[in-house]
């Protein structure tokens, strides 16, 4: 069985070497919706996969790392780079160019390291995030599976090599949230939310 969590953020940036000239030339922004999709052969103790409110905590924080935030590809410009991080507050950098498709991979291996870290309480049995989609727009969208996270013919991402703000870092519920999955520390999910 396969479930789904929607959630949203409006994030702007620009997408280098694209056909597009207005998305390679100029800052734009967007609304975002991201869908991740879990799968399990079994139910939990409330019959569910995985309950929605756990993805309430530190899922949708990484995902909302991205909200109100520029992101910028570490392969841009130095002076753009500091220019951005100088004039916005709310910042994230990546290792590869900030299009629909790497935004899937980077929050597929965002997702799937936490899930990797996390113990269950409530008798969630081999809970496996399926894929993740990134509407970028009302009509397109990519979707990321497990061997395009880790495809590196369409670039290496690190979790190491992916910076956020202090902005961004405070307004986790946890601040250490990305340093301690960096770190591979283990996480509980809380018996009630």
């Amino acid at each position: 069985m396969i479930i789904r969590k929607l959630f949203k953020f409006e994030n702007a940036h620009i997408v280098r070497g694209c056909s597009t000239v207005k998305c390679r030339s100029s800052l734009h922004g967007h609304s975002y919706k991201v869908e991740p999709l879990f799968e399990s052969n079994f139910l939990d103790n409330g019959q569910m996969i995985y309950d929605f409110g756990l993805m309430k905590q530190n899922m949708k924080d990484l995902v909302e790392s991205f909200d109100h935030a520029i992101t910028l590809w570490s392969q841009d410009e130095p002076e753009y780079l500091q220019d951005m991080k100088k004039h916005s507050a709310r910042w994230v950098e990546l290792p590869v160019s900030p299009s629909a498709e790497q935004f899937s991979r980077v929050i597929f291996l965002m997702i799937e390291r936490l899930l990797a870290l996390t113990s269950t309480v409530n008798g969630e049995k081999e809970v496996q995030l399926h894929s993740v989609i990134v509407h970028e727009t009302a009509t397109g969208y990519a979707q990321c599976f497990k061997e395009d996270a880790h495809n590196e013919n369409m670039g290496v991402i690190a979790l190491d090599t992916i910076y956020f703000s202090e902005a961004v870092c405070h307004d986790f519920h946890d601040s250490e949230l990305f340093e301690k999955m960096k770190r591979k520390e283990k996480f509980v999910n809380p018996e009630s939310v």
